[in-house]
């Protein structure tokens, strides 16, 4: 591989990838990420999103994850996850009932603005892993 960096995407529950890698974009608190061989050092705060990795000579590689960290070096980037899914992982059956309980539960909050939050964060979570899953059809 020409220009490659080692990427690890480690979620709280299991290593979710580690491969050398051309392109990495994440979703950071200040936007969409675009990492690329030889990058200057960062630090980044993920949000609920996408990973998208892609490699020379295969497809793009989709990842749903639930926010966490990120540290970038010229030649590895490691992603500190909450939780990480490969599209190829996600059950799409599961991820919209998921998706349904959480609209269901935001539509009857009349708690503290604290439970409101923990539910939009979880419909959040679950539209991220029905449009990463429908990534891989």
């Amino acid at each position: 591989m020409a220009d490659a960096l080692r990427f690890e995407f480690i979620a709280q529950e299991r290593i979710i990838l580690q491969d050398d890698v051309n392109l990495v974009q994440v979703p950071s608190a200040s936007g969409i990420l675009g990492i690329l061989p030889r990058h200057a050092p960062l630090m980044a705060v993920i949000v609920p999103g996408e990973v998208m990795v892609r490699k020379e000579g295969a497809e793009d590689r989709y990842f749903a994850v639930g926010g966490g960290f990120m540290e970038v070096r010229p030649d590895k980037v490691i992603l500190l996850a909450r939780s990480g899914e490969a599209a190829e992982d996600i059950d799409l059956l599961r991820a919209q009932e998921a998706r349904h309980r959480a609209e269901e539960l935001l539509g009857n909050a009349r708690d503290s603005a604290e439970r409101r939050q923990a539910m939009e964060l979880a419909l959040r979570r679950s539209s991220v892993r029905l449009k990463v899953a429908e990534l891989r059809r």
